[in-house]
């Protein structure tokens, strides 16, 4: 960056600024209110639904909506939609399905983690399946956090123009910073302003995209196109089973991925699940239908494009697309969006971290100074291995969507909703879903049917018969 730089983007430079600034406001209140392991983890357990409802969509929504999916349908056309759709269906389906149930649970049980939760439900007295369940989220968790560093350090490597080790540099020490002191109030109540930025973001992309490109009625002429006719077709640039394959790993993460439903974990009552309901619901849809048609309207915009996850970071360059203020802007609302998925994911991993694998083998009489520690660690961890991904944006999120709707959906989803089950049916499950799921992207079977169809389908069946063959473990219905 250079002096000139700075002078042209004098506007970016003070957002982020007041944005930095906030952070560590949140940071520091979170600090002096986190009373103890479940004020750090998961505040108390006394948040009110507007707050949940804007952190639970801010939370999802990262630069894998804004950069990964805006892209995608750039190479799947309008079919990509349908994703969206999916998404926002999985969203009402969390708060109305899983969201009632997890918060009394949680609460009768006082479970603080994802494990936490299924350890109480199905083997309180052996720690195999809270140590499974723990390593599974670590995996996945880093999984995700590469997906989101790729976006981030893109981002700004193409408008802060600097190297892209120094973009991954700069995400890093911000994010750390204000996680790591504050936990669940700072991550939350950033949230809020984070969401609030990511709405208005998604609005403005979807309007000066579309105003570039000739307006929203211009994509009719793609279907003119020899070579762009097929994105009109559903199952043309992609098939039908393999797009609603990523679109069902995507979206199931909404109801089993451990940073959607610690959030549960915080409501403080009934009343504040059905606002956050709404909340979440309507969040999610406005800025997902924003940003999915984005790829589409860049074939009018970019030619030759290899690579999807560059077509955002192209554009919001490019001051025949975006005004100045407008791209400064986008630019904070983006990286929003990747700290808001962040930080949540970054908080969830070092507090499983600590609470179920290191305190199950020996406990610390400072959880705090061990899960700050964590933090710490895995966002550097992550962010080294972000500068060489070994995949896509998409490719991880998806597949670590894939992980966690295989190893938990059954847990969880039946696990709340049956009597009968046990650690038996929940560790059969992983056992037999993974390989699967690995096995069929491993023999390419996943270009003609997604491979969380048949892993899915595999973990399902095998919990259903272990919960019908097996002792059965505690009652939720009495809790």
């Amino acid at each position: 960056m250079t002096l000139d730089w700075w002078a042209e983007h004098w506007l970016a430079g003070l957002l982020l600024l007041a944005y930095t600034g906030l952070l560590l406001h949140h940071a520091n209140l979170g600090r002096r209110r986190a009373k103890g392991v479940a004020g750090y983890y998961v505040g108390g357990r006394s948040a009110g639904g507007f707050v949940i409802g804007v952190s639970f969509f801010a939370t999802y929504a990262s630069t894998n909506s804004y950069i990964g999916n805006a892209g995608k349908g750039y190479d799947y056309g309008l079919p990509w939609l349908a994703y969206a759709g999916v998404m926002v269906f999985f969203t009402w389906l969390a708060w109305a399905a899983v969201a009632p149930k997890v918060r009394r649970f949680a609460a009768h049980w006082d479970a603080l983690t994802l494990p936490d939760l299924l350890h109480a439900r199905f083997a309180p007295r052996t720690p195999t399946l809270r140590l499974v369940s723990a390593l599974v989220v670590v995996a996945s968790s880093l999984l995700y956090l590469m997906a989101i560093f790729k976006g981030a350090g893109a981002l700004f490597q193409h408008f802060l123009q600097i190297p892209y080790t120094a973009a991954i540099g700069v995400t890093l020490v911000i994010v750390m910073l204000y996680t790591s002191v504050g936990g669940f109030v700072s991550v939350v109540r950033t949230d809020v302003a984070q969401g609030l930025l990511m709405v208005a973001g998604s609005a403005l992309m979807f309007y000066f995209v579309t105003s570039a490109a000739g307006g929203v009625s211009v994509l009719p002429e793609l279907r003119e196109r020899p070579d762009t006719a097929i994105l009109f077709e559903f199952g043309g640039a992609v098939p039908l089973v393999v797009l609603m394959g990523i679109a069902l790993s995507g979206s199931l993460k909404l109801l089993v991925d451990p940073r959607q439903v610690a959030r549960f974990y915080a409501l403080r009552d009934e009343k504040a699940l059905k606002v956050g309901m709404w909340v979440s619901v309507a969040g999610i849809a406005l800025v997902q239908f924003c940003l999915y048609p984005i790829g589409m309207y860049a074939h009018f915009l970019v030619e030759g494009v290899t690579d999807t996850d560059n077509i955002v970071p192209l554009l919001i360059n490019d001051r025949s697309v975006f005004p100045l203020a407008v791209s400064d802007f986008l630019i904070i609302a983006i990286l929003a969006a990747a700290m808001s998925s962040m930080d949540s994911v970054l908080l969830v991993a070092a507090s499983v971290l600590y609470n179920d694998i290191i305190k199950t083998v020996k406990p610390s009489k400072r959880p705090l100074a061990w899960t700050r520690l964590g933090i710490v660690g895995f966002a550097a961890v992550a962010a080294a291995l972000a500068l060489d991904p070994p995949a896509g944006i998409i490719e991880l999120t998806i597949f670590s969507g894939s992980l966690y709707a295989v190893c938990f959906f059954p847990a969880i989803v039946f696990g709340l909703h049956w009597r009968r089950g046990s650690a038996r049916a929940a560790l059969g499950a992983m056992a037999t879903g993974v390989p699967v799921l690995l096995a069929w992207l491993a023999s390419g079977l996943s270009a003609h049917l997604h491979e969380v169809f048949p892993a899915l389908a595999t973990s399902c069946a095998t919990y259903v018969l272990l919960a019908r063959t097996s002792r059965q473990a505690a009652d939720p219905a009495r809790a």
